[in-house]
């Protein structure tokens, strides 16, 4: 972390002058704070140390990296430390106008778009000697607009989770300015992935590790939900039979629909026996053809289910399997995250509740579940959002 370049901006006003102009970034403007008061939802340190002429702040948190936030209601992380925020605002003077750059948009485009900006801001100053004469004094390499675009890409790629910015009195989340963030169920199915690949290479540490962890059974399962393979056959009698530990789960009945939709005959014998595990098992599963049935007719009770209840594509899956897996695993943030920006689609959009059988009322129930899952965060706030939003609807 490093912040060498702001020190030097404070002690020498021609450089802060510098780069309050052409650069907009403006020590004077950190006094009169943010438009509005604001937190980050993780719960970390903000400090805010600059402001831009359009009402934007720039914020240094707990770890150095720094944030910036709009007057609209934006946010994105844009440099690691101050000095790496400092060398893309200067180097990169019209990086607002960048922020849906990547490196996959290869050079000659980057290279474009980065000229037609800066050649509409060489109209009103001397842009090159500024930027020379700043990058000197503050001791920045000279980078390319296309290395420069790729650190504040990735910068911007690192806000969610750890740094959702939120209205400190309202509750509601900023949007970001950069690109999205992976879907949720990929950081969430991370762990699950390679314990599946440790046991189809049949690594009996793993295997033992799986079978006495019930969340990780329940990852590799999920991850065997998504990537099915011909040869999983056996892993997955024996993923079913450590789940029976748990007894009835969605994994559970998951593994079974895994197993059933070989259409073994010799698997009938093992699945009535998962399902006489204990009474919730019997009746969770009761509807697994018994022992001596048609083999077809268990993989069309393993299709049927499959298609009503589980599928191959994790988008498919509802948010709150992967927030429920989130919190097993202690990515409390990440939940939390996921969350705020579901009741927000709430708030904005509550025709979003509207029943599938009568679109003239609302289910307002999702807002219940998700007033105790703030509360299960510790999220009292979020929580009093939900329970207020719940009763006005009610």
């Amino acid at each position: 972390m490093s912040d060498d370049a702001l020190r030097l901006l404070r002690q020498d006003p021609r450089l802060a002058g510098l780069a309050d102009f052409p650069f907009d970034f403006s020590l004077a403007r950190a006094e009169y704070g943010h438009v509005e008061p604001v937190r980050l939802a993780s719960g970390g340190p903000l400090e805010i140390v600059a402001g831009d002429s359009a009402g934007g702040s720039y914020f240094v948190c707990g770890d150095g990296s720094v944030l910036y936030a709009d007057s609209e209601g934006g946010a994105g992380v844009i440099g690691s430390d101050v000095d790496r925020a400092l060398e893309v605002v200067v180097g990169l003077p019209g990086w607002r106008d960048c922020l849906r750059l990547s490196p996959a948009d290869g050079a000659e485009k980057i290279l474009a778009r980065v000229a037609e900006v800066e050649d509409e801001m060489r109209e009103d100053f001397d842009l090159d000697a500024d930027r020379a004469t700043l990058r000197a004094a503050l001791g920045f390499p000279e980078r390319s607009a296309v290395e420069l675009v790729g650190m504040l890409h990735a910068a911007l790629l690192r806000t969610e989770p750890d740094f959702l910015l939120l209205n400190a009195e309202e509750g509601g989340a900023y949007d970001l300015i950069g690109p999205p963030p992976p879907p949720l169920w990929e950081p969430v199915l991370a762990a699950g992935r390679a314990d599946l690949a440790a046991l189809r290479a049949d690594d009996g540490a793993v295997w033992e590790a799986v079978a006495e962890d019930a969340v990780r059974r329940r990852l590799a399962l999920r991850a065997a939900q998504f990537d099915r393979a011909e040869g999983d056959l056996e892993l997955l009698r024996r993923l079913l039979r450590y789940e029976t530990r748990s007894s009835m789960t969605d994994e559970l009945r998951l593994a079974a629909v895994l197993v059933g939709l070989h259409g073994r005959a010799e698997d009938l014998p093992l699945l009535d026996e998962v399902r006489r595990t204990d009474f919730d098992t019997g009746c969770g599963l009761s509807e697994i053809p018994r022992p001596g049935a048609d083999p077809e007719e268990l993989r069309r009770w393993a299709r049927e289910t499959d298609d009503l209840l589980f599928g191959t594509d994790p988008s498919d899956e509802p948010l709150y399997t992967w927030t429920d897996l989130a919190l097993d695993q202690g990515l409390t943030t990440l939940a939390l995250v996921a969350l705020i920006r579901r009741f927000d689609e709430i708030e904005l959009d509550q025709s979003q509740l509207r029943r599938e059988d009568d679109s003239s009322r609302l289910d307002t129930s999702e807002l219940e579940v998700l007033a105790e899952d703030f509360e299960r965060l510790g999220a009292p706030w979020q929580a009093l959002r939900a329970r207020r939003l719940h009763s006005a609807l009610r």
